[in-house]
């Protein structure tokens, strides 16, 4: 009767399935806050090619540094990036077609790379590389984001979400430009450049990418705990 009493009043342990729903939840959104600064530091670095590049331009006023230009647009890029990064595996899991296409680390850092890479071509490549007009170069660069997409992904709902990423990012765009919160130097498609449906595909790509990686850590630590249990 005493030690009945005794375990009673001992601290009851949490069944699996509600451990299990507590780490889901707090890996969730570690990898959310993870996503979001990877997003914001990246908008840092490629919004300060543009303005090296003047392929943008903001107003005189809000250009004085890096950290104080369009303040609003690392926020943004952030909340993005934790949105791809979060959706892709997500959408994975719901499809059933878990993605095991060079899943480690190196192959994230390589596209990374990439499309850094393809973001800093892409703001002098006018002054390097003759072309007749932009729509070559349009297609050139979707070439390219189309061969990272190839390379690092090759998955149906990478490529999907890919383009519909694009399109979305690519009107809000147009939106913003319309509205005069900031502007191209050279437009050539409605209010913006051709080329950029492509750098949102391939960011999409790319925060996909790093997105799955870090929910392997999820699945990891969850299959470790119902072991132990």
């Amino acid at each position: 009767m005493a030690e009945g009493e005794t375990e009673s009043l001992g601290p009851k342990k949490p069944g699996p399935y509600i451990s299990s729903v507590t780490s889901r939840s707090v890996n969730l959104m570690i990898r959310g806050v993870v996503l979001f600064f990877i997003g914001v530091f990246l908008a840092l670095v490629l919004n300060l090619l543009q303005i090296q590049r003047n392929v943008t331009l903001f107003p005189p006023d809000v250009i004085a540094s890096i950290f104080s230009s369009a303040w609003w647009v690392p926020p943004c890029c952030g909340t993005a990036s934790a949105v791809i990064g979060l959706l892709y595996p997500c959408i994975d899991r719901h499809l059933g077609e878990p993605h095991k296409f060079k899943r480690e680390w190196s192959s994230v850092m390589r596209c990374v790379a990439v499309f850094v890479g393809i973001n800093h071509a892409i703001n002098h490549i006018g002054t390097k590389v003759d072309f007749d007009n932009n729509i070559q170069l349009s297609l050139t660069l979707a070439a390219l984001s189309i061969g990272l997409w190839w390379t690092f992904d090759r998955s149906r709902s990478g490529f999907g979400l890919g383009v519909g990423i694009a399109f979305l990012a690519t009107l809000v765009t147009q939106l913003l430009v319309y509205n005069g919160v900031y502007q191209y130097t050279s437009p050539d498609f409605l209010y913006v450049r051709s080329w950029l449906p492509c750098i949102f595909f391939a960011g999409g790509i790319t925060m996909g990418n790093i997105g799955r990686q870090l929910a392997m850590y999820e699945c990891k630590v969850i299959a470790e705990k119902s072991h132990q249990e």
